[in-house]
């Protein structure tokens, strides 16, 4: 059985339609290169990295040459770190193969690399989440966070409490990882050194937080989070924490200073908003969001500027696309979507020049 978790979940909403109710639309038509359509004026040279199944949160490596992804391919039941050039050459598999794998991402220095697994729990995959109460994001109490080399050996654990901890990310100056956790009765976001020591919790007010990211200058940090205020929507958000489950039906993005402080509201729209990560400018946000659709099906990526002004839509597909992240130089992007997809779900890895 497939196990469906925090990207896969999103793609699915999207193929199936927010409230499960309707059937995608059929994309746009390509002008030109089949990869690019109508509206996508920061978008050249679009390259497909990945054809087939399920690959996504493709992230920089810091010296721009490499790209780690999560990809449920070579057999496996479900997701797997893998890292790979930037023409999708040398494929290689650096977790460990064993368990469901989130989250890969490379230390300042190249040299290690971190991930969240749920191996230590089990070798299998873990059930997918039930259905019964509409789509739910699944929150596997058995994972934690762990670091290797980057060819995959050298296995370390860095978090060892009892539930969910995965969204791991690393400062640009390789000092401390970010990451969401679920130890303190809440979904909320923490920091730690790179060898799991220093734990430090940066938000405390109900409801989830998560997908962070420091910005380049190490100063702040861009996430998303959704906090229910309506004693209905805390109710629902509670019972299915207890369960391990999430509902992301709104998803806003935030900031905040390194240290937890100052933490504010970027978008005010509504809809469920994720994968924000900040351009090397320190000005700009990227993000995917279902906004401009009126069914919530459809994800585009969209960006704005730090203060919530000057939101520019970025894809014009009508397909899924999401999980955007800029090359350290800025003269890249690279994104998952379901463009040029050979059967519906099929979900790949694109690298596209950043046209300013």
């Amino acid at each position: 059985m497939r196990v469906i978790t925090l990207y896969s979940m999103i793609i699915v909403l999207f193929l199936v339609g927010w409230a499960g109710l309707t059937k995608p639309a059929r994309p746009l038509q390509a002008v030109g290169n089949p990869l690019t359509f109508p509206g996508e004026r920061h978008l050249g040279n679009i390259k497909q990295l990945t054809f087939g199944g399920e690959n996504a949160e493709a992230y920089f490596s810091p010296d721009g040459r490499k790209l780690i992804f999560q990809s449920t391919r070579d057999g496996h039941k479900c997701d797997q770190i893998y890292t790979m050039n930037l023409d999708g050459s040398q494929m290689r598999l650096v977790s460990n193969g064993k368990g469901h794998c989130t989250c890969g991402y490379f230390f300042s220095n190249g040299k290690r690399i971190i991930y969240a697994s749920t191996y230590l729990a089990g070798a299998e995959c873990p059930p997918a989440p039930n259905m019964a109460q509409g789509y739910v994001w699944a929150l596997y109490k058995s994972y934690d966070i762990f670091s290797a080399k980057a060819d995959g050996s050298d296995i370390k654990r860095l978090t060892r409490t009892d539930g969910y901890d995965a969204e791991c990310t690393i400062s640009p100056d390789g000092k401390r990882i970010v990451f969401t956790s679920v130890r303190d009765g809440d979904l909320d976001i923490y920091s730690m050194k790179l060898d799991g020591s220093d734990v430090k919790r940066l938000t405390n007010q109900l409801g989830y937080d998560g997908g962070a990211f420091y910005t380049p200058d190490n100063r702040q940090i861009v996430y998303r989070a959704h906090h229910p205020t309506e004693p209905k929507e805390v109710e629902e958000y509670q019972t299915l924490l207890k369960q391990g489950l999430l509902r992301p039906r709104k998803l806003e993005i935030y900031m905040m200073k390194a240290d937890g402080s100052d933490q504010r509201q970027v978008t005010r729209n509504g809809a469920a908003n994720f994968a924000p990560y900040m351009h090397p400018d320190g000005k700009r946000i990227i993000f995917a969001s279902n906004m401009d659709d009126p069914k919530q099906r459809n994800f585009e990526l969209y960006m704005i500027n730090a203060d919530g002004t000057a939101q520019e839509r970025i894809t014009y597909c009508d397909v899924f696309d999401g999980f955007p992240q800029f090359s350290p130089d800025g003269k890249k992007l690279v994104w998952a979507s379901n463009r040029n997809g050979k059967v519906q779900g099929e979900t790949n890895v694109f690298l596209a020049d950043w046209i300013p």
